[in-house]
């Protein structure tokens, strides 16, 4: 079994959802690797990693909206060194992914037709992103 990792740098402009399918996918067809598995991390503690709808936008803007709600920023945190919006950033990571796993088959990443990998952007200002591609196959 083969193993090779890459690392993606991943600019963001604060809270929004980055789509990286493509460029995961290149490492993938890159690797020669026909059939394995794709682990996905992320190497931060205020962003996340998500498998979501690619192609209505409204679903990514109501999951926004949604972890909005139920996590709101404001100044009723005891942490709040790096801004407002700094531990609700914290506290959306800790309920979605830092990780993520997706088969390969045939080459390519086997995702679902309607299925995009984003980095999860939860802070108010951009930040540079770290994700580690790791994959093990033949």
């Amino acid at each position: 079994m083969a193993h090779s990792q890459h690392l993606l740098k991943i600019p963001t402009q604060g809270k929004s959802f980055h789509n990286i399918t493509r460029q995961v996918q290149a490492v993938v067809a890159e690797s020669g690797m026909s059939m394995g598995l794709c682990t996905l991390f992320l190497r931060h503690t205020s962003a996340s990693l998500v498998i979501q709808e690619n192609a209505d936008p409204d679903v990514l803007r109501d999951l926004e909206t949604f972890l909005a709600r139920i996590v709101p920023e404001g100044p009723h945190y005891r942490h709040s060194t790096e801004g407002p919006d700094d531990m609700p950033a914290h506290i959306r990571t800790a309920l979605t992914h830092t990780s993520e796993y997706i088969p390969i088959r045939q080459g390519r990443l086997a995702t679902g037709i309607w299925q995009g990998i984003y980095v999860w952007e939860h802070r108010q200002q951009g930040s540079n992103r770290e994700v580690i591609v790791h994959l093990s196959g033949e």
